[in-house]
This record gives C-alpha cells, structure tokens and sequence, in this order.
C-alpha cells in the first residue's frame, strides 16, 4: 500500500535529508490504518525569538476522516517526531472505535 505525502516548507527550503526523513517517518503510520491515502505535512518558523521555534503540521487524509497534528519544537525533526506520535494515537483510537462497531 502507497501513500501519497506532500511536503509544504513556508519561506524555506527543507533540504532532501530533512523531506526524506518526514518522508519514511509519516510514510510508517500506514501500518496503522492501510485507509489512509495521502498526507500533507506543512513545515514553517513561527516568528519568534524563541528556539522552540520549528512547526510541523500533518494533514492525514482518511476515507470519511481526516486526522490532523501540530506541534512545535526546537527542530522540524523533532516537530515532525512528535506530530506523527501524537497522529498514530489518533489512528489507532480510530481504528479500535471502528473495530467495536
């Protein structure tokens, strides 16, 4: 099963090692739920003087349900780490509901 992920990154470029790693990262969450077509993961810098200062955003797009996570951190890295954990409990909650139904 393949999943299309597109990455967003607002006023820079995220170079091949930083998509590659958001690429196998958020790519490991069809494991979860094999119903998931695409993900869309938007990369930005707030504005701020803060070192916290790094966003990721994941938009998983699921077949009657979208699933979404953001979350800040001092590296798109661990923004990214963070925003997928947070979206695996999401997909596996999902999942358990639809089991019981």
């Amino acid at each position: 099963m393949h999943m299309d992920i597109k990455i967003h990154s607002v006023r820079f470029d995220a170079d091949i090692k930083l998509t590659d790693f958001i690429k196998n990262k958020v790519g490991k969450l069809i494991q979860f739920n094999d119903d998931i077509i695409a993900a869309e993961v938007f990369l930005r810098l707030e504005n701020s003087q803060d070192m916290e200062n790094k966003i990721a955003e994941i938009k998983l797009d699921i077949p009657g349900n979208n699933l979404f996570a953001k979350k800040q951190s001092k590296s798109f890295e661990e923004a990214t780490d963070l925003a997928v954990d947070a979206l695996r409990k999401q997909v596996t909650k999902k999942k358990a509901k639809l089991r019981k139904s």
